[in-house]
């Protein structure tokens, strides 16, 4: 079990590191432009369009498959898994007709400011990108299959090959024509299910020709997961409601949105998702078993280890959002005004980035304890709030105020997920939470404090680039200094944990 964690860990990290390297390469030879602004909205709709089913199919499947193998038998659950393939690719079908049908009344719902060229070559590249669906509605059903046979690594490895081609795509699109963009989008999904299929058959599967949407099977996964797919939907109309602001506001909105949401969700990618990744069996099973006090636990220091590392690195984002920016991304055809209007964006992102962390923390403990009305509701009143304050903030605040609209309101859901949790459970420990985190905020505010007068010293006698990376590293240093004083619960078992392994290797 540890094993498996430490090497999804790793796969996950390096994973993450290839797909930022996706968006440096978009952004180096695209910038934040229309072109940029139409490809990305390519992507968007074909993925919103199926989010709610493949969601639906990732929570449903496992359960469902391993009830069936339990009370049926290996072939009854395979055909289950056959009947679930052919029903996906039928809805595919009619999905990619309605998409082709009415493209461009669809690319004008996402992103209503598009206009002229930008507007036409989006209807284009999303006519090519809808072919992707087929594939990913496969993908999401055979990761299920493979990991409920105990292969975990190859489910993860799938972005490598995804991030391959569309980086790959990306160059030859500069030198070639700009369709060759969402042609890559489309192998680039295919190539995930062409890295599962060996293994699935390894596994055993055989495909059969199975449609029988009136199995009681298909039926009572559909009711388990219909909470979780509406949950998906109203998260999938805030993004619907986002990118259509951002398209109005302007050219290149909704680039310099994209690649702040992707910085921000690549620190949730290296520290949220590992940690849940640990914690989301461990609490499946203690629920199961009926160990609310082991739940309880577990979840409370998951909390406080996402509030150890996130808060500082929320932190960091907003002290050196544009010096990180035009590091990373302030090269090629990104300008000044596409630093200038992400850099913004990260900024308002960062204030939330604790809010998405804990969020998705909290959802999986409902998850684990077969709750999933709960988030789902808590959920809607978030979108709905994030959607009335993206059309007042936006007013006032351009693009930052979309990005600041949606750290509000999941600080929102991440408050009314506590008080339900609490509610369902009892209580978890939230005294002790509150004094962890109260401490670690001023730790990391101390952590600021140093490393942006680092900064700025060092700014008069070495290049920007050194500076930055050695003001970063300093507050690191300092910060893991101040914490190690401030007598937190979490870093004290972490510290004598060490101790005790480091003496065990020496003797």
């Amino acid at each position: 079990m540890k094993k498996t964690a430490i090497l999804l860990m790793i796969i996950t990290i390096c994973s993450k590191i290839f797909g930022f390297g996706r968006d440096l390469t978009l952004s180096y030879f695209y910038g934040a432009s229309g072109i940029s602004d139409a490809y990305l909205i390519s992507l968007t709709i074909p993925s919103v369009i199926f989010a709610f089913i493949g969601i639906g199919i990732a929570t449903g499947y496992i359960p469902m498959y391993s009830q069936i193998q339990q009370e049926y038998g290996e072939k009854e659950g395979e055909r289950y898994t056959n009947n679930l393939v052919n029903i996906s690719i039928a809805v595919c079908t009619i999905v990619i007709i309605f998409g082709l049908l009415f493209t461009e009344p669809l690319v004008k719902v996402f992103a209503s400011g598009f206009r002229g060229e930008t507007l036409a070559l989006a209807v284009r590249f999303t006519r090519i990108t809808l072919w992707g669906i087929y594939f990913t509605g496969l993908v999401y059903i055979f990761k299920g299959f493979l990991q409920l046979k105990g292969n975990y690594a190859i489910p993860e490895s799938i972005g490598f090959p995804f991030n391959f081609f569309i980086i790959l795509s990306i160059l030859l699109s500069t030198m070639t024509n700009l369709l060759v963009l969402s042609i890559g989008s489309v192998m680039a999904a295919a190539s995930q299910f062409v890295l599962l299929v060996p293994f699935i058959y390894k596994k055993e599967y055989r495909y059969q020709f199975v449609l029988d949407i009136k199995d009681e099977h298909i039926k009572k996964m559909a009711s388990i997961v219909l909470p979780v797919i509406i949950g998906v939907s109203v998260n999938e109309i805030n993004i619907l409601v986002d990118r259509t602001l951002a398209s109005s506001i302007a050219v290149g909105g909704i680039s310099a949105l994209n690649y702040a949401s992707r910085l921000n969700g690549f620190v949730q990618g290296l520290f949220v998702a590992t940690i849940a990744a640990v914690m989301y069996p461990m609490i499946s099973k203690m629920a199961a078993e009926k160990n609310i006090s082991g739940l309880k636990k577990t979840v409370s220091e998951a909390i406080s280890g996402i509030s150890l590392l996130v808060v500082p690195a929320a932190v960091g984002a907003m002290i050196f959002a544009e010096p990180v920016v035009k590091l990373l991304f302030g090269r090629g055809a990104f300008d000044a005004q596409a630093v200038s209007m992400t850099s913004y964006a990260l900024f308002f992102y960062s204030i939330g980035m604790i809010g998405f962390g804990l969020r998705d923390i909290l959802s999986r403990a409902f998850y684990s304890l077969q709750d999933t009305k709960t988030p789902m509701i808590n959920a809607g009143i978030a979108v709905g709030l994030n959607i009335v304050l993206n059309i007042i903030l936006s007013r006032f605040m351009g693009i930052g105020g979309l990005a600041l609209a949606t750290s509000i309101s999941a600080l929102f859901c991440t408050a009314l997920l506590f008080i339900s949790l609490r509610k369902k459970i009892g209580a978890f420990g939230m005294k002790n939470i509150s004094v962890s985190f109260i401490k670690i905020v001023f730790a990391s505010l101390g952590m600021g404090a140093i490393a942006k007068g680092s900064y700025h010293v060092l700014l008069k006698s070495v290049g920007f680039h050194l500076s930055l990376i050695v003001s970063i590293g300093i507050g690191a240093a300092v910060y893991f200094v101040i914490i190690y004083f401030m007598k937190i619960e979490e870093v004290d078992a972490m510290i004598i944990s060490l101790k005790k392994r480091f003496k065990r290797n020496a003797e």
